[in-house]
């Protein structure tokens, strides 16, 4: 003898079997829509005298503490370059030690004349003081 089908129920097992995939499909559509979203906003990109720069900061002999920075493209604003390369070096220290103390060998408050340029980037030294 068979059982009696509940019809009401059958009905929202096949309606429910019917829309799960629509629903998931709905829910990656939009998970992906978000992703895409947050992956297409871009970082505000601090400006130093109006302008951006790049600064490429090096350790020198593999030490930690003293580094050489390149801030490019200098032409734009020399004293741009300057801050720009006085923010990576603080940046760099504060990471390594702690504190944004930076004994300078050739340093973003020289003077003009004492400043290392070669090829539009700006050449500035310096060794954290931890």
């Amino acid at each position: 003898m068979k059982r009696p089908v509940n019809q009401p129920r059958t009905r929202a097992i096949a309606a429910a079997r019917n829309t799960t995939p629509t629903a998931f499909i709905w829910m990656g559509l939009i998970v992906a829509a978000l992703i895409l979203t947050a992956c297409g906003q871009r970082q505000e990109q601090i400006t130093f005298d109006g302008q951006a720069f790049r600064a490429n900061l090096k350790r020198v002999d593999g030490s930690r503490d003293t580094f050489t920075i390149e801030v490019s493209p200098a032409s734009a604003s020399v004293e741009g370059a300057r801050e720009a390369g006085r923010y990576e070096s603080t940046v760099y220290c504060i990471d390594q030690y702690g504190t944004s103390d930076v004994a300078w060998v050739l340093g973003p408050d020289d003077p003009d004349e004492e400043l290392q340029i070669e090829n539009d980037r700006l050449i500035l030294q310096g060794t954290c003081a931890p």
